[in-house]
């Protein structure tokens, strides 16, 4: 069936490829409606790799979907033909430790969509287990139910965090995954939530969220925001979501003693890490990969209206206009928070 194909490193192509297409008897067969344009797609595309994960060979991108059930496999009974749904994109291995200990995320063993060599989900049609397939509930949509796996990435990082009612917050970068680790720690009991970037497009979009406090740091040190909002105390949590070495420079002093930093962006340079600041203050770190045992939770929070993603969506695509969409993306414009691409009726 056709699909989006990164062929190679800078190389895109809208072509047919031999995928999967047997359903088992504990999978369902799901109609894609619509993509979100990844962070991680967009990595591969432009370097070819992220950390071990090499492209080595032709593999179709995507792992942040919505659609709708269009076949089910004989022991499936939570779902059936016409169920419209969003699917966890990493399927670990059940016999495996690190899943009987409840951290699948972290399975080595786990098949992650777009994930070389796992193809992704920018295509007419896949198949998956239903066991990591979520009912979507009547009033959110394709568009919201595509940003749930994104929204998970910041749930586990709130969950992390072991957040107290009351506490006070910063998020560090406020990219797609910033902005939904904010709204997920605001779900979480946070009083207020400090968001730090240079974009000033993208602050005032975090800024739009009560509760959400935007500091723009080519304008104000955030050490002096926060000094001045917490009385010279700190904040009680920290999420390190930019992966930019340079915000690791006096982050501790950003922290009040005893205080939680989340590491939650990925660098992919060195970072010098104050070993003795953090020992000073018995901060307590945190680091978040993926997630694990909260689809489902980020479905109901979306759900309830506690948490409105529809704000993050910058602009939608059509399905034969995949390559601009990552063209665009690979840009990284300071508008745009969450770009998706829906495919064909």
């Amino acid at each position: 069936m056709i699909a989006l194909v990164l062929e190679k490193k800078g190389e895109l192509a809208l072509r047919d490829i031999e995928l999967p297409t047997e359903v088992g008897p504990d999978d369902v067969k799901i109609s894609i409606h619509t993509v979100g344009v990844c962070g991680s797609d967009v990595h591969y595309y432009t370097h070819g790799a992220i950390g071990s994960f090499v492209v080595r060979e032709p593999m179709v991108l995507g792992h942040e979907a919505a659609g709708t059930v269009v076949a089910v496999g004989s022991n499936v009974k939570n779902l059936k033909i016409g169920d419209r749904v969003c699917m966890e994109p990493g399927v670990p291995n059940m016999n495996s430790r690190a899943t009987k200990l409840g951290i699948y995320n972290v399975d080595p063993d786990v098949q992650f969509w777009a994930t070389p060599p796992v193809h992704g989900v920018l295509t007419p049609e896949v198949v998956h287990p239903a066991a990591f397939t979520y009912k979507l509930p009547n009033n959110v949509s394709f568009a919201e139910g595509a940003m749930v796996e994104p929204f998970a990435v910041g749930l586990q990082a709130a969950t992390r965090a072991h957040i107290t009612p009351g506490d006070v917050a910063i998020v560090i970068g406020c990219g797609p995954i910033g902005i939904m680790t904010a709204l997920a720690a605001l779900a979480g009991g946070c009083a207020r939530v400090y968001i730090s970037d240079l974009s000033a497009p993208k602050l005032a979009i975090a800024g739009q969220y009560p509760g959400v406090i935007p500091v723009n740091i080519t304008e104000k040190k955030l050490a002096d925001v926060i000094a001045a909002e917490t009385d010279g105390w700190g904040a009680d949590v920290i999420f390190e979501a930019s992966g930019s070495p340079r915000a690791y420079d006096g982050i501790f002093n950003l922290l009040r003693p005893g205080g939680t930093l989340v590491l939650v962006g990925l660098p992919v340079e060195p970072v010098n890490f104050d070993v003795p600041a953090s020992i000073i203050k018995e901060a307590r770190i945190e680091t978040v990969f993926r997630y694990a045992n909260n689809f489902d939770r980020a479905v109901n929070l979306i759900a309830s209206g506690k948490v409105d993603l529809k704000p993050l969506i910058s602009e939608t695509f059509d399905f034969a206009q995949s390559i601009e969409a990552f063209d665009r993306a690979a840009k990284g414009l300071p508008t745009d928070v969450k770009l998706q691409i829906r495919m064909p009726d």
